[in-house]
């Protein structure tokens, strides 16, 4: 059944996330300490973004929904959450998880939810090599669910299909924190096209699927550390 799962987390990368408005490629960071843990808008407010995909148990593509703003609660994608850090994660992580308010977990069918930055590459990022570094841990993933992280770019000249998706398995990682780290080179052929940064868990029959990320950086290689930012500016199409 892992394999079944990976199969379909290789097929999603083929499935269009509907961009929202993206800005250009920027240096960003986030520790979430600043982000107000009860506010239910903190995440959307930030820019992060969520897209969800459906698939059947026989790996059938049924639908898929988004882009919306990422929800800060218990219940659907992601959450400000405390007391999961160390000292050098503080007070407050970002959780990831399933989309708990789809009723088609019920049905056995697999609910791949991803939660995102999103940016546009210009001409000025061609020849760079981007950096994507977090901090992670487990926290409740169970049965067949399945998570990444990744950085995905897509083509809107040719109906936002994926042209790179580079990933880090998350499924199986440690209950205690770890760095990891993703980078993309950015060449010609790239320029206009969206780029993501950000989580994903596939899971079904409300198995848990939480995983908790901190001290996210993404940024040009060769540039100084970034100081922890949102793109609050980045708004919705939905």
């Amino acid at each position: 059944m892992k394999n079944h799962v990976n199969a379909l987390l290789a097929a999603a990368a083929l499935v269009c996330l509907l961009p929202a408005t993206a800005l250009a490629l920027l240096p960003y960071a986030e520790d979430f300490e600043d982000l107000d843990a009860s506010n239910p808008a903190a995440l959307g407010d930030a820019g992060w973004l969520i897209f969800a995909n459906v698939f059947a148990p026989d790996g059938t593509y049924l639908y898929g929904y988004g882009v919306f703003p990422a929800p800060n609660d218990g219940a659907a994608f992601s959450a400000i959450v405390t007391g999961e850090g160390g000292a050098e994660q503080g007070d407050q992580q970002l959780s990831i998880f399933s989309d708990y308010n789809n009723t088609d977990h019920g049905n056995g069918n697999l609910i791949e939810a991803n939660v995102f930055q999103e940016m546009t590459i210009e001409a000025g990022d061609v020849g760079e090599n981007w950096v994507f570094d977090f901090q992670a841990k487990m926290g409740n993933l169970e049965g067949e669910t399945t998570a990444l992280a990744f950085i995905k770019t897509l083509d809107p000249n040719a109906g936002f299909a994926v042209t790179n998706f580079i990933v880090e398995d998350m499924t199986s990682i440690p209950a205690s924190w770890s760095s990891y780290s993703l980078q993309l080179m950015i060449d010609a052929g790239l320029e206009g096209q969206i780029l993501q940064i950000g989580f994903s868990n596939t899971a079904t029959n409300y198995e848990g699927s939480g995983v908790f990320y901190d001290n996210i950086d993404f940024y040009p290689e060769g540039s100084v550390a970034t100081e922890s930012k949102s793109f609050s500016q980045v708004k919705s199409l939905f």
